[in-house]
């Protein structure tokens, strides 16, 4: 069972997300609890970015910057190209779920790009990891300031929902602040952190599993099912997979038509199509302070699950084509 479910994209984490959902569904945080709850998973966000700062090396910094091309493509699929889509796909969206969800789907098209998912599953496709490592962490930095801005640019214009002034400080605080620590204190730790992934893996879960359980039960308190029905999450779902579906084609139709190899195409595929759930959530506790953050957040999480899946079955499937084609002989052999 568990080997048919892995097939297909389906692994513990996403079962852990929908567990996650679930439990706020039926024993959503509370009071003092949620007060308790929101500290612990600010200090989680920002344990996470402190060790992708000292996990990573500034060789493979150097190494991924020099490959221009990918870097640039990667930052246009995720800065220029999702924006533009879910711009040009606002009047529908609008028209066919409730407006906090819409504005959802022009967070996506802000968000910067996943880093650990990313990166995984360019290394099991045996792509360009160093490309794939430097593309997303470059997203996320850049995410910093750039998310917010081009969120406000959008929501001006495609909604009445409004942005905390003060929000790229706060999630400077939060994200960019850790990550520069762990940079500096990178001399002390890499070695650690590299013989031993669990601790990152842990508090890169952990982490999301306790800002979706907030998220959802600050959304169940709120009502967040009365106001989607079985119809509309169904909309949800369907507007998710289009998305994901045309940036993953102009992705792969800009890798080889601008005649990158194999490994970078493949790297600016996971980079340039996904979107992190890690960035976005506590992002947007900041951003929408005193907006239902949940519904706001609704399509972010369903991209999330949506985009692991397809990842999960095109990286086995590159890395079994790649094992194929190996295994044949070569001509006149």
């Amino acid at each position: 069972m568990h080997n048919a479910l892995k097939r297909i994209g389906i692994d513990w984490y996403m079962l852990a997300l929908i567990g996650c959902v679930l439990l706020a569904s039926f024993v959503p945080a509370r009071g003092d609890f949620a007060s308790v709850l929101s500290s612990v998973t600010y200090w989680a966000v920002a344990l996470l970015f402190f060790l992708y700062g000292a996990k990573l090396s500034t060789a493979t910094i150097t190494q991924g910057l020099t490959n221009w091309r990918l870097q640039a493509l990667c930052l246009l699929c995720t800065f220029a190209l999702f924006p533009l889509l879910t711009i040009v796909g606002s009047p529908i969206t609008s028209s066919l779920v409730p407006g906090a969800v819409a504005v959802g789907f022009l967070y996506i098209g802000c968000l910067p790009s996943t880093v650990q998912s990313s990166i995984a599953f360019t290394s099991v496709s045996n792509g360009n990891v160093a490309g794939a490592i430097c593309a997303a962490s470059l997203s996320n930095l850049l995410g910093v300031v750039l998310s917010p801005l081009l969120l406000s640019l959008l929501i001006v214009t495609h909604s009445d929902v409004s942005i905390d002034p003060s929000a790229i400080w706060k999630i400077c605080q939060q994200i960019l602040l850790p990550f520069v620590v762990g940079q500096l204190c990178r001399p002390l730790l890499s070695g650690f952190l590299n013989r031993h992934k669990l601790p990152t893996m842990i508090v890169d879960r952990g982490s999301i599993l306790l800002i979706v359980y907030a998220a959802f039960s600050a959304g169940v308190v709120n009502g967040i099912w009365q106001v989607i029905s079985v119809e509309g999450l169904a909309i949800i779902i369907g507007l998710c997979a289009v998305l994901l579906a045309i940036v993953m084609g102009i992705s792969l139709a800009a890798g080889k038509g601008t005649g990158m190899p194999r490994e970078d195409r493949l790297a600016l595929l996971y980079v340039g199509s996904t979107k992190s759930l890690a960035t976005g959530l506590p992002m947007a506790g900041i951003l929408f302070h005193g907006e239902d953050i949940s519904l706001i957040v609704l399509p972010l999480m369903v991209f999330h699950l949506m985009q692991l899946m397809v990842c999960a079955v095109i990286s086995q499937r590159a890395s079994a084509a790649q094992l194929k084609a190996k295994a044949q002989p070569a001509p006149g052999e």
